[in-house]
């Protein structure tokens, strides 16, 4: 098939673009010029000035592609995921588009900007959705300048509607996880001291104990590649994420084992931990989502394993922590205090 990639250079794309070369699909990828190193031979570029895309909509290089399927791996709300609706309407099969779990009311709950009763779980594709819109806007908006900008209009119910709701250019939909890898810094607090010889990692209780969802990076790419090139993806939405979700406590322990690591992770009360550390959210109900439906309508399997891919993410994390870090984050002298101070009430 004809594929038109927007976006798609960095972190998951590049593994998606490589799954799509290898299912033998025609990859021509929309994208800034930026980053292509790490993309296969195979594939057509054509540039643009992403920030610009909301006015000069879809090139008519791109339209005459008249691609089976378009993927947009960066939409970030309403406007800009509109606008490539209306330039792929009637030229394009089917568009598919990548979205977040952080569209599930659950997820307002864990920021406490939404209230209720405990959500049913696990989550599925039709469980209920946050109520309180545009979770990462500021009042007042952020000034033009600022390259945060985005996160004001970031929204991905509103382009979930978008792509969903247009009859003549049927879509799909989605629903990433927290997703883990080579490329990203996730977890890299952990990393980071074990890299730095700390024998004891703290964690605040109720982080500790708290399930949420994850998927290795080559992982995820695989099922969006599948829901690609499957037009029996056609008007489903998909959560993509592991079966097993464990701890936040476990989650560590198993960043130590992957690092050859043998300290020990200490549960520390919440007004214990030292407030650049301390985590404001709401741990009282597990985030687990239910991921069978890609599993069985689409076949999609993990074909690298956690462990595996837990070790590849901290080979790259200790190879590439940023030179610049919060030192409030880091402040050792203050944390062996703290954990002196827990330790001695243990006993």
């Amino acid at each position: 098939m004809k594929i038109v990639v927007i976006g798609g250079t960095r972190f998951i794309g590049p593994h998606v673009v490589r799954h799509l070369i290898e299912m033998e699909h025609d990859v021509t990828i929309f994208h800034t010029g930026e980053h292509e190193a790490d993309l296969p031979v195979q594939v057509r570029h054509v540039h643009h000035a992403w920030g610009r895309i909301p006015v000069m909509g879809i090139p008519d290089e791109l339209r005459e592609i008249a691609p089976d399927v378009v993927l947009h791996m960066v939409p970030i709300g309403e406007r800009d995921t509109q606008v490539v609706v209306d330039g792929f309407r009637g030229v394009a099969g089917r568009l598919v588009a990548i979205s977040s779990m952080d569209v599930y009311r659950l997820y307002g709950k864990l920021h406490r900007t939404e209230s209720g009763p405990p959500e049913e779980l696990p989550l599925n594709e039709d469980s209920p959705l946050r109520e309180k819109l545009y979770p990462y806007r500021e009042d007042p908006p952020r000034a033009e300048d600022d390259p945060r900008k985005w996160m004001d209009d970031y929204e991905k119910i509103m382009a979930e509607r978008v792509v969903m709701g247009e009859p003549e250019l049927p879509g799909t939909v989605l629903r990433l996880p927290m997703v883990y890898g080579p490329g990203t810094l996730r977890d890299f607090e952990y990393v980071k001291r074990i890299a730095d010889g700390r024998s004891i990692i703290p964690m605040q209780e109720g982080v500790a104990q708290w399930r949420g969802p994850r998927g290795y990076v080559e992982n995820i790419a695989y099922g969006v590649a599948l829901a690609v090139g499957d037009g029996r993806a056609a008007g489903r939405i998909y959560n993509i994420g592991e079966e097993e979700s464990p701890s936040g406590e476990e989650w560590v322990r198993r960043i130590g084992q992957a690092a050859g690591w043998h300290g020990r992770v200490v549960v520390v009360p919440a007004e214990r931990m030292p407030e650049p550390m301390r985590f404001t959210g709401n741990f009282e109900q597990d985030w687990l989502v239910d991921t069978s439906r890609i599993r069985r309508e689409l076949g999609y399997k993990e074909i690298i394993s956690q462990e595996e891919g837990l070790r590849r993410t901290v080979a790259w994390q200790r190879d590439n922590l940023p030179a610049e870090v919060d030192a409030a984050q880091f402040d050792y002298e203050a944390e062996d205090a703290m954990l002196a101070g827990v330790e001695q009430t243990s006993l």
